[in-house]
């Protein structure tokens, strides 16, 4: 899964409104797709995918595509999209629990360092975050390499020759793949394994976390995963207690970084919780068309 359709060819070819805003969101995603990998074009992402899956699920409960998809109870097709839908909201749940784990222990993390003042004694608390992030990548990691079976093993073949069924289906499929893809984005990005970063090395983060100013104009040429950003800054904290080196990170740019993070979180969280619930929206929109 690597690109998007700029447009729909599946959406049924009876003239509807929900046609041209359905293909409207898949190009606006197509072109975000082409930008950054950073945290703000994820939500960016998110919340054109929520535009879309509004638009899917007024689709879905329009009396035309009912009655299509109503008469065609085949089996096969059925469970195939049932189980790509219940596929994307385990994979978006996950992604949830990945963000409050890795927020929740970020923002513990902060409120020792407000309370001290300095570095004194910060060496197992870092510890800990470190400790759990590593939990957070091992599981992300696994949910990249079932990702990447879904994309080998979803296919999907025309089950008879009702058009606008096969065209509604079709365009189901293609919203799953999207939103699988921009899924996989942001556990790339909570992982910290966005192209971007793979750019730079742990020394460049240290010395933009270091000199802020003076990399001002890099940074803008070269975003940086906030994640893995965070994550230098505390290992080469640690790091100063045990090396005389001068490259070190100064505490208060640690706990800038902090801060600056906690709100990246909370605006990711967002976007994806109202993801979710648009999610299950759709499915449940589902459900009842197959169920009657």
């Amino acid at each position: 899964m690597a690109f998007y359709h700029t447009r729909s060819n599946s959406l049924p070819s009876r003239p509807h409104p929900l046609t041209s805003q359905i293909n409207e969101h898949f190009s606006r995603l197509n072109s975000s797709q082409a930008t950054s990998s950073s945290s703000s074009s994820i939500c960016h992402k998110l919340c054109c995918l929520q535009d879309l899956h509004d638009c899917v699920d007024k689709l879905i409960l329009l009396p035309l595509t009912q009655k299509s998809l109503a008469q065609e109870q085949n089996e096969k097709w059925v469970d195939d999209v049932l189980d790509g839908s219940l596929g994307v909201l385990d994979v978006c749940s996950m992604a949830r629990d990945a963000l409050l784990q890795t927020k929740e222990c970020a923002q513990e993390l902060q409120s020792i360092m407000r309370r001290r003042g300095n570095e004194i004694g910060f060496s197992g608390e870092i510890q800990t975050y470190s400790t759990s992030r590593k939990v957070v990548k091992k599981t992300i990691h696994k949910a990249l390499r079932d990702l990447k079976d879904m994309g080998n093993k979803s296919s999907f073949s025309p089950f008879n020759k009702d058009h606008e069924a096969v065209a509604i289906v079709s365009m189901l499929k293609e919203v799953e793949a999207v939103t699988l893809i921009v899924l996989e984005s942001l556990l790339a990005l909570i992982s910290g394994g966005s192209k971007a970063q793979s750019k730079l090395s742990g020394w460049s983060l240290v010395s933009k976390l270091m000199h802020p100013k003076r990399t001002a104009c890099e940074a803008e040429e070269a975003e940086v995963n906030e994640f893995e950003k965070l994550d230098s800054a505390l290992h080469f904290l640690i790091y100063k207690k045990t090396s005389k080196s001068d490259n070190t990170v100064p505490i208060e740019n640690v706990q800038h970084q902090l801060k600056e993070f906690d709100l990246c979180i909370q605006e990711l969280e967002e976007g994806l919780e109202s993801l979710y619930r648009r999610l299950i929206k759709t499915r449940v929109s589902l459900l009842n068309t197959f169920g009657n």
